[in-house]
């Protein structure tokens, strides 16, 4: 892999300055992409100097040390009934890592499912998927953010009707296709899509994509801003990196309620600071989105980094208070918890004003 220089969303040449609310895509449009959206990086992919470090440090530079797993047992774990949900509210739910159930506009959408008890090179979850696949309502749509394997879960997208209708990154069609997934809309950034009176923007986001040793970049990569016909806006960052694009979505996506955003995977920086935000990013990304509500993810469920696996909790909170952000604006939700989002006028409360 080899070094590139940073790339700046605001002058990239790919469309970064779109017309305000662009028309929508057609459902299902087959279309053709570039081989590669190595152009769309934002920072460089791990050079040989990084390799060879992350060789010679072995596990050690990955995993937390025995010490940073003695709290697993204190992780949030609160799994609960999912709340009704009326046509003019947004309940949410958080399934572990990146996975929610989003009910919005009449509509159960699940963001980056992954419900297997292990992927692919790491150690089993460590808090059980917050709800059962057999509680879970029909599912109307799914949206996945990028390719890699704790996003993209082969096992858990099997046990879905082949009709479900899919949201996922420019390039990543094919691979749902070949699992003979017959409604899926592929976008680039910018791009949306409507299901049923509920709107799916592809916005940006700082990372990559690989599945295999030859499709690095083959894929987009990205987060989504879901919104329903009473303004109701909801933004899953999927996995990103601090960087300009929080303001590019803020400036695109004015209004957003709830912001779900990782705080997890992040240590050592030297390896994973381009791709995955650390608390105090989070916040500030969630300051430049200016949204009303900010949910933390990506955390507390797989062993992807080196850092204790409480310490993005902890450090999240002191960062909220040394932001002087109001606590009802953070909800810290247990892996398997619920919450509502009322009306558009209530976008800086929340239906439980307890940070969690």
């Amino acid at each position: 892999m080899t070094d590139r220089t940073h790339t700046d969303l605001t002058t990239a040449p790919h469309p970064t300055h779109p017309p305000a609310r662009p028309a929508p895509r057609p459902l299902g449009e087959v279309r053709t992409w570039p081989r590669s959206f190595a152009d769309r990086l934002t920072a460089p992919l791990p050079g040989v100097r990084a390799l060879a470090r992350l060789a010679r440090e072995g596990a050690a530079a990955v995993r937390p040390g025995s010490d940073g797993l003695r709290d697993i047992p204190s992780l949030p774990f609160a799994p609960g009934p999912l709340p009704p949900a009326g046509p003019g509210t947004v309940a949410v739910t958080w399934a572990g890592h990146a996975s929610w159930i989003l009910r919005v506009g009449g509509l159960t959408v699940l963001t980056d499912p992954v419900w297997s008890r292990r992927i692919m090179g790491t150690p089993a979850r460590i808090t059980p998927v917050g709800v059962r696949w057999e509680d879970l309502p029909p599912v109307d749509a799914v949206v996945i953010s990028h390719n890699h394997y704790d996003h993209l879960d082969a096992p858990t997208l099997r046990r879905l009707p082949r009709t479900t209708p899919l949201f996922v990154p420019a390039g990543l069609g094919r691979w749902f296709r070949r699992r003979r997934f017959s409604q899926v809309t592929e976008l680039d950034w910018w791009e949306a899509a409507e299901l049923r009176g509920v709107r799916f923007d592809f916005v940006p986001a700082h990372h990559w994509s690989k599945r295999t040793l030859t499709d690095t970049c083959r894929s987009l990569w990205g987060g989504w801003v879901v919104s329903d016909r009473h303004g109701n806006r909801v933004y899953f960052a999927g996995d990103t990196g601090y960087g300009p694009c929080f303001r590019q979505i803020a400036h695109h996506h004015p209004g957003i309620d709830l912001a779900l955003l990782p705080i997890g995977a992040y240590a050592p920086r030297w390896w994973l600071g381009d791709v995955h935000t650390d608390p105090e990013e989070a916040v500030r990304a969630f300051q430049d989105l200016g949204a009303g509500t900010m949910a933390p993810m990506h955390w507390a469920t797989f062993v992807l980094s080196s850092e204790p696996v409480l310490e993005p909790l902890t450090r999240l909170l002191e960062a909220w208070r040394t932001a002087g952000l109001p606590e009802d604006r953070l909800w810290n939700l247990a892996v398997g918890e619920s919450r509502l989002l009322g009306s558009p006028c209530s976008r800086t409360g929340t239906a439980d004003g307890d940070p969690g």
